[in-house]
């Protein structure tokens, strides 16, 4: 299930502008990947660029390729919403659906994929993605009660299990726990360390112990100054990146002298 990405020359353009240029990168099945750097290199930019979900922006375009198992996500007859079922998205706030139920909320995907599925299909797939999530001991005596009346921190989870309940292969993670507590922080990392045995997780963060606990490598992103684009200076195992990194500016950001 889960998948390989393969990225070659690719260029974001918002109009344009340039935002992200020139990046290669081979992200691997099964592991947790993270891009670190300084606010406005285009780390989530980029991201997004991995499901199309930047296509949501007027003017966004993009070049190069992106390949999902050896299919480019680009080929003209590809359309961005399969890219999307196939490579899931957990962003920076938690965002159930606040009219919906816990329950709903996991399936909301699968219902808008238009997939039908059994009543007790559906049960069993609530509880299978609310397990994954860790989510299941805290909620299964209140599915019908609605998922906004859940704390930060489930809520995120929440939205985990939602993206799960799709079955993608990939599941991007923008600062999933900046806006969390650090007790919600350290159930979402546990959280991803037990999700790369089946899926491959890529997560920008801008908290550096959070990248080197949760990562088997890490992308270092870097911006020239303001108008140029954010481009990808260093790509390693998250060891070698923190512990000692090929590139000055890398060790300048990771041991906190700049950023």
């Amino acid at each position: 299930m889960s998948k390989r990405i393969d990225v070659s020359d690719l260029n974001v353009y918002y109009g344009n502008f340039r935002a992200v240029a020139d990046v290669n990168i081979e992200i691997g099945a099964k592991s947790v990947t993270a891009f670190i750097g300084p606010s406005g290199c285009g780390k989530s930019t980029f991201l997004r660029t991995l499901n199309r979900m930047h296509e949501v922006i007027p003017g966004a375009t993009v070049e190069g390729q992106v390949l999902l198992d050896g299919d480019n996500l680009y080929d003209p007859g590809v359309d961005p919403v399969t890219v999307r079922s196939q490579i899931g998205m957990v962003f920076q706030r938690p965002n159930p659906f606040p009219t919906m139920s816990i329950r709903d909320n996991v399936l909301a995907g699968v219902k808008l994929n238009a997939r039908k599925i059994s009543r007790s299909d559906a049960d069993d797939l609530v509880e299978s993605s609310l397990r994954a999530s860790n989510l299941w001991n805290e909620v299964k005596d209140r599915l019908d009660k609605p998922g906004s009346g859940l704390s930060g921190g489930q809520q995120q989870r929440l939205c985990i299990a939602r993206t799960i309940a799709v079955k993608p292969g990939v599941i991007l993670m923008d600062e999933p726990c900046s806006a969390l507590d650090p007790i919600s922080t350290l159930a979402i990392e546990d959280l991803i360390n037990e999700m790369k045995n089946d899926y491959t997780v890529v997560i920008v963060t801008h908290n550096m112990q959070q990248a080197a606990r949760v990562s088997d490598k890490t992308a270092f992103f870097n911006i020239a100054g303001t108008g140029k684009p954010g481009k990808l200076i260093e790509y390693d195992d998250t060891a070698t990146i923190f512990s000692n990194p090929s590139v000055k500016a890398t060790e300048d950001y990771v041991s906190g002298r700049f950023g």
